[in-house]
């Protein structure tokens, strides 16, 4: 007999943006899916990642069980038997080349699954490997490296007030499309309408005629790699006019002569060429940011994979300082997440770190307990003590997703052992020895933990699982 239609309400986890999705479903299949109208945050925004919740669920090439390889064949095994073999053969590897022969490599998704995010920093601990590599320094480690020496911890990333500002700068990022990106915002192209709408300003700088340069007051076209110069340009300019309005944080900033003797040589003039940006427009950007009632300077992408990233994202920071615009309504602000990320974090190790080992081949600094993934290869590859012979991959594609792909695909290739938490066999995954697939989005609950604390609104919500 066939069950009536019934409707099942979550966010969807596909990316940053915490959407709210209202899915019609019968007799275990899905009818529909569509943006929840009712979500207080999301507002009925969807993208065709959401609707591609079906696809994941139904789609036949998605593992279901364990599978170990042999040969060019894939055989399923049982999951006692594939737990068995992991554990013998990182044990084994580990006796006899050393605890760091065992890599680790964590794939973004990692952070969209609570699990995954609270029980996995557990599980890379327990292996005591120094060769932990992850996403993160493929697209924002300059963000988290800045934040940490700035207010002393990878994760107080002050988060831009979006709703209620009045100027919004953007550097290198294209969130009309992204829905954010270290600012979880759905919708966001109506909510940069929204602020032309009640006479705020939105001024895009980019090298490229991005969707959101389109929808943009002004589109400043700087060179590639150039956004440092920028700001420091911005930044002197702001102290040679007597801009500066530090408000509420003075009291506890520090070393602000020492950042106006760094910016002193960078006039508008200065930077002219290089940035392809006329000092004219450069002073008048300028003043407009710093005389705004509220304003908010963010960066992205743009300003994270190139030479000065970090630079970068420390000048942002202080654009936002040196206005009076940090943890201020309107400006860029600390979240207050239901859920404490900061402690959590804290009490994982995560806090961040510098430098207190380097990789084996070309001596590259860790940060947080990580080792920047563009090593990954090289480590795998150079023969020598604490050479990597094992790797444990979690939710990512870095033979598609990192750096040198082709060299990271040939060291995978000559790998003794490698596993992949994964649902498929991909580029990546098609040289693990076993691959254990967890359950699709629509089988598990799920929370954002990371999101919520990235979220241009203070929000909490919990999905159960539609489905077994």
């Amino acid at each position: 007999m066939s069950e009536s239609v019934k409707t099942h309400y979550r966010t969807c986890n596909l990316c940053e943006a915490m959407c709210g999705i209202e899915i019609k479903y019968q007799n275990k299949k899905i009818i529909s899916i569509r943006g929840d109208e009712k979500d207080p945050f999301s507002r009925g925004h969807i993208c065709p990642k959401a609707v591609a919740l079906q696809d994941l669920y139904e789609d036949p090439n998605r593992l279901r069980h364990p599978v170990r390889r042999v040969g060019d064949k894939w055989e399923k095994i049982s999951w006692e038997e594939a737990f068995d073999e992991v554990a013998k053969r990182l044990k084994d590897i580990q006796s006899r080349y050393g605890r760091s022969a065992v890599a680790t490599y964590q794939g973004n998704p990692v952070v969209h699954n609570y699990g995954s995010l609270l029980f996995g920093p557990n599980f890379v601990r327990s292996l005591r490997t120094k060769n932990r590599f992850s996403a993160t320094s493929v697209d924002q480690l300059p963000h988290h490296f800045s934040a940490y020496h700035m207010f002393g911890h990878q994760l107080m990333i002050p988060i831009p007030d979006i709703d209620r500002t009045d100027f919004f700068m953007i550097i290198g990022g294209n969130p009309a499309v992204s829905n954010g990106s270290l600012m979880s915002a759905p919708d966001v192209a109506n909510r940069i309408k929204e602020i032309r709408k009640r006479g705020g300003k939105v001024v895009v700088v980019d090298p490229r005629r991005s969707e959101t340069a389109a929808i943009a007051d002004n589109h400043y076209f700087i060179k590639p790699g150039r956004d440092a110069y920028l700001l420091l340009a911005l930044l002197n300019t702001i102290f040679s006019e007597k801009l500066e309005n530090l408000g509420r944080v003075a009291d506890f900033s520090e070393n602000l002569s020492r950042v106006k003797e760094v910016v002193a040589a960078f006039t508008p003039e200065s930077v002219e060429k290089v940035t392809g940006i006329a000092a004219n427009d450069i002073r008048l950007l300028a003043r407009e940011f710093a005389l705004a009632r509220s304003a908010i300077c963010y960066g992205r992408m743009g300003v994270s994979v190139q030479e000065f990233g970090a630079v970068a994202n420390w000048l942002i920071l202080l654009m936002n300082i040196v206005t009076g615009n940090l943890d201020s309504p309107g400006g860029v602000m600390f979240t207050k997440p239901a859920f404490d990320i900061i402690s959590t974090a804290t009490s994982l190790g995560l806090k961040g770190n510098f430098g207190r080992w380097s990789s084996r081949v070309r001596k590259l600094p860790e940060f947080a307990g990580e080792l920047p993934v563009s090593a990954l290869a090289e480590e795998i590859l150079t023969e020598g003590k604490d050479q990597v012979r094992a790797l444990v991959t979690s939710a990512g594609n870095p033979v598609l997703s990192c750096p040198n792909g082709q060299q990271l695909d040939r060291a995978l290739a000559s790998l003794e052992f490698m596993v992949s938490i994964d649902i498929y066999i991909n580029e990546t995954t098609r040289h693990a020895h076993i691959i254990l697939p967890p359950t699709s989005s629509l089988e598990h609950e799920n929370y954002d933990v990371v999101f919520h604390a990235l979220a241009i609104r203070n929000t909490a919500k919990y999905s159960p699982a539609l489905f077994e």
